[in-house]
């Protein structure tokens, strides 16, 4: 749909300023700059010096002791400090942390892309629709890999360290949280897609009856 610029004889308003448009640009802008910068940060820092992270352990392997009042407990994570990470675990935590910027990123650039079309009174296009769709797909597709690959590396990294042992004859424990949060806003920007694309339609059915 192209929205027209609103005016005394059209009596249409504006849904966003063109200043409230371009501070949304300019914040976008501001945020991928500033988290791919952290991201770049935080990728040297796995191959080059000491890293603080925080591995998930196997619950059944670390029960807390000592408790009062006959509670019993486990620990599920181990903040730990390692000079030098194995190359194997570096690599799958850099390219975890990678594909976890890249959703950013898509939903950054989304909401730039967005905000400019909504300044220029353009929203409801055949390419704005595709945009969202694109946009909701590299979420989830790189948010759930990048959190696997960040489970396989600190769970690995949990066995080297001795957090998680195997005794003889066990299998490899792979203790990880995982977010769906992605996955579902993923989904979720397919189903906006989707409206974009049936509001296009209908606003050319609209159109062709005028």
């Amino acid at each position: 749909m192209k929205l027209t610029r609103g005016s005394a004889g059209t009596g249409q308003k504006k849904v966003v300023s063109r200043a409230d448009a371009i501070f949304l640009m300019i914040a976008s802008a501001l945020a991928a700059l500033v988290t791919t910068a952290a991201t770049v940060s935080g990728t040297v820092a796995l191959f080059t010096g000491p890293v603080t992270l925080v591995l998930p352990v196997a619950t059944s392997h670390q029960r807390a002791t000592g408790l009062s009042l006959e509670a019993t407990g486990h620990f599920t994570s181990l903040e730990t400090t390692i000079p030098v990470l194995p190359s194997g675990p570096a690599a799958s935590l850099a390219w975890a942390g990678l594909l976890n910027q890249v959703a950013v990123l898509a939903i950054l650039a989304l909401s730039f892309l967005l905000a400019y079309r909504l300044q220029g009174r353009i929203l409801f296009t055949a390419k704005s629709a595709h945009l969202v769709g694109a946009a909701g797909i590299v979420l989830a597709v790189a948010g759930m890999s990048g959190q696997v690959l960040d489970g396989v590396g600190r769970s690995r990294l949990a066995e080297i360290v001795g957090a998680n042992p195997r005794g003889p004859g066990e299998s490899q424990v792979f203790p990880a949280e995982f977010d769906t949060g992605p996955l579902m806003l993923g989904i979720a920007l397919l189903l906006v897609a989707a409206v974009f694309e049936y509001g296009r339609r209908l606003q050319k059915d609209t159109e062709g009856l005028v």
